[in-house]
């Protein structure tokens, strides 16, 4: 069908966001938000992030209803050689999907910050932030060429350093949001050596034309006398740029240290946007990681690395905004564990379904932290439920998406990926099958573990040894509540509206969409989907007949109880025994300790990995630079031409007796060579 998708329609949805950044983000705060004042500010971008999200519901309908699809160049920045460097647009039924997720999630954000960040001095610069935020992910998800995605990619990772690093006077904040940097450049080194591979290869920067000689590429060989794909170099090389964007180990270190800015950046940025950024990317150029089974496995083993070791951490945290970054952590696992099964369209499911219901649970994490006047810690609350109806039963509904529970969204991602994992036949499989399910318990005991200890029990407000301060490091100075041990209070309608429009898809989405996204040809064209290696979605296409069905039989899987006693467990250890958590920890302190310090991560970066970095620097600098290349290159060249030249000075005397004894010596050496040399060439040839 031809398509009804136009390039001016389309160029709005980045630039509607990108008008709303420059408004605040320049006019907002230049001579201290004057020109445009904090109500302007909102509202540009709100109108902005609106319009963007509508053109991308009415570009899914085109995409899901009429078969439209859109694949074009814009503009041609240069031409170097026979490469082109365009902006051009992909729009199939990935794009319209994550266009839909960004733009929705950002609408939330943005309304919910208004309350958020009411009285905050930098309200306005918040606000360009977060909608040049918007504008940098809909220019990734939308391309159609490796370089309009990796400035996508770049815009993203930028702006999150900037967010990230919003109050720029805390320490801590600083010390995130330049680990968040740093650590996203070593993923990035790996995504461009990637890039590099394939634009050597195949000579184009355009999916299609890449995706057209993929089998040419897996043909090659890397390095002679190797064993080396081409391919497979390739495809780990861009994997690894998807460990760092997505957080996934070792490159995950950054994500729970990036809890230091605003709550509304981290249910945008880092639950559910730009972490998704490395999945979608996988997606997106399955055509090339379906030929490399070495790749596939490569990539399986990082997933079920991150899901269960990231979920073990969840579980120990006190921080409620920790909590939910571990989960995070685990659930971008799950999505790597289906990447490397060839699920692809599950994990882009799973994507979609777990953005509504983690930014639902980051932004309750927020109302609960205003409600609590800026306490963060889960130890010290209790009974919020009382206070805040609102915020619990959103937080419930978001907790039950998470673990999985039949008819909620998460049920049919995440199962359909631990059905994908069981039956998938790459190397790694039975270890990401353990993983996958262990952590089905871990994640319905650490979910629960925050939900008993925020919403039930006993009311321990006044245990807070920094209940004074009415604030931890981990959040935002107190914004002049000054009622020690004050009951909590729900948040204003600007926080408590987006949480209610969020739960409404946490709880459907799955079971309106798992057909045509799962069972049906949605994604036809954009990922590759061979039956063959999906042998999870075939058989349960023939198995059940919906989403109802399949929910049902889903109450009667291992999945299902594993979560429920995960659940049962919670609520056992903290609303009946609460005492026996201390005893477990007192029992496996060395355990608690490896959990409490992240398995030293953090240590061995800083003590092994930043100084034999630094060690390395140094030798370079002293044996090479200063050693070679000052030492030998540049003072050695300028003392040999300054003994060469005294050597001259000295010939150069000035007398003429020295010149003609010169003369006389150079005349009987040129009458010597010509006499004798015949004589000895004809010795030297007998």
């Amino acid at each position: 069908m031809a398509s009804t998708l136009n390039a001016s329609t389309l160029l709005a949805v980045p630039l509607a966001p990108l008008a709303g950044a420059i408004a605040a983000g320049i006019f907002g705060t230049t001579f201290g938000g004057r020109i445009f004042g904090r109500r302007l500010s909102h509202t540009l971008t709100i109108l902005g992030v609106f319009i963007a999200f509508v053109i991308s519901v009415m570009t899914l309908k085109s995409v899901a209803v009429d078969g439209a699809r859109f694949n074009q160049t814009l503009y041609e920045w240069m031409v170097v050689g026979g490469l082109k460097m365009e902006v051009g647009f992909l729009v199939d039924g990935l794009t319209a999907m994550m266009m839909c997720v960004v733009t929705f999630v950002s609408l939330m954000v943005h309304i919910y910050t208004i309350g958020y960040m009411e009285e905050d001095e930098g309200y306005n610069r918040f606000f360009g932030y977060i909608s040049l935020f918007t504008f940098s992910m809909l220019m990734l998800v939308m391309s159609n060429n490796f370089l309009q995605l990796f400035f996508g990619w770049e815009a993203v990772g930028l702006v999150s350093y900037l967010l990230i690093g919003f109050w720029y006077t805390k320490p801590t904040a600083i010390f995130a949001n330049l680990k968040a940097f740093l650590v996203n450049r070593v993923g990035d080194f790996g995504f461009i050596l990637g890039i590099g591979l394939i634009v050597a290869y195949s000579g184009s920067l355009a999916y299609g034309e890449v995706f057209g000689k993929a089998h040419e590429l897996a043909k090659a060989g890397f390095l002679p006398g190797t064993e080396w794909q081409l391919i497979t170099v390739i495809c780990i090389c861009l994997f690894i740029g998807a460990m760092g964007k997505s957080a996934q180990f070792p490159l995950h270190v950054w994500l729970p240290d990036s809890m230091e800015g605003p709550t509304p950046i981290s249910a945008l940025i880092h639950a559910a946007t730009m972490v998704t950024a490395g999945i979608f990317m996988v997606a997106r150029m399955s055509p090339l990681f379906e030929l490399s089974e070495t790749a596939l496995s490569f990539v399986m083993i990082i997933g079920a690395i991150t899901a269960l070791f990231m979920g073990f951490l969840g579980i120990i945290q006190n921080d409620i905004k920790r909590v939910v970054a571990y989960s995070t952590l685990s659930q971008l696992g799950y999505m790597t564990v289906a990447l490397g099964a060839s699920a692809y369209s599950v994990a882009v499911f799973h994507l979609m379904t777990h953005a509504f219901f983690k930014a639902l649970l980051f932004l309750a994490a927020g109302s609960v932290i205003i409600g609590m006047h800026h306490n963060q810690d889960i130890r010290y609350m209790g009974n919020v439920r009382k206070y805040m109806p609102i915020t619990w039963i959103t937080s419930l509904l978001g907790s039950l998406a998470l673990i999985g529970t039949p008819l909620f969204a998460g049920f049919y991602s995440k199962d359909m990926i631990i059905e994908a994992v069981h039956l998938s036949t790459v190397w790694g499989r039975g270890f990401a099958y353990f993983a996958v399910m262990a952590g089905v318990f871990v994640t319905a005991f650490y979910s629960f573990r925050m939900y008993f200890l925020v919403f039930h029990g006993a009311e321990r407000y006044d245990q807070n040894p920094d209940a004074h301060h009415h604030h931890d490091a981990h959040e935002e100075p107190d914004h002049g509540h000054h009622a020690d041990h004050a009951k909590p209070h729900e948040s204003p309608w600007v926080v408590t509206a987006p949480l209610i429009l969020l739960a409404f898809p946490s709880v459907v989405i799955g079971f309106l969409t798992v057909q045509p996204m799962l069972f049906g040809d949605f994604f036809k064209d954009a990922i590759v989907v061979d039956s063959d290696k999906h042998p999870a979605m075939s058989m349960l296409k023939h198995e059940f007949h919906g989403a109802a069905q399949m929910a049902l039989h889903g109450l009667t899987t291992p999945v299902f109880w594993l979560a429920l006693a995960g659940v049962v467990t919670a609520w056992y250890m903290y609303m009946k025994n609460p005492a026996l958590p201390a005893a477990i920890k007192a029992r496996v302190e060395p355990l608690y300790k490896l959990l409490d310090n992240k398995y030293y991560m953090d240590w061995i970066n800083e003590n092994v990995i930043a100084r034999a970095a630094r060690a390395l620097g140094t030798g370079l600098w002293k044996g090479g630079d200063q050693g070679v290349i000052e030492g030998v290159f540049v003072n050695g060249s300028a003392r040999a031409v300054g003994w060469f030249a005294g050597v001259i000075r000295w010939v150069q005397s000035g007398y003429i007796y020295h010149y003609a004894f010169a003369m006389l010596l150079g005349v009987i050496v040129l009458m010597t060579y010509f006499v004798t040399w015949p004589t000895l060439k004809q010795i030297w040839l007998k």
